[in-house]
């Protein structure tokens, strides 16, 4: 899903070494590619499972163990 009019951000924390992810709307989801990769996949989410996900980064659910 390239669409050269589509919007990608990434976060304003975002180191310029490109470490990133970025994402970006669509009305039927949330997009999401790696910012090193803009041509890569890209992984779609519906609004609930955004949501869901959101929670869980904020709760630290994805934290890597001991950082």
């Amino acid at each position: 899903m390239q669409d050269a009019n589509l919007t990608w951000r990434k976060s304003t924390r975002s180191g310029a070494a490109g470490h990133c992810v970025e994402v970006a709307n669509v009305p039927t989801a949330v997009l999401v590619r790696d910012s090193k990769d803009a041509a890569g996949p890209v992984l779609a989410f519906g609004d609930t499972d955004w949501s869901g996900f959101i929670a869980g980064v904020r709760a630290g659910e994805f934290d890597r163990p001991g950082a």
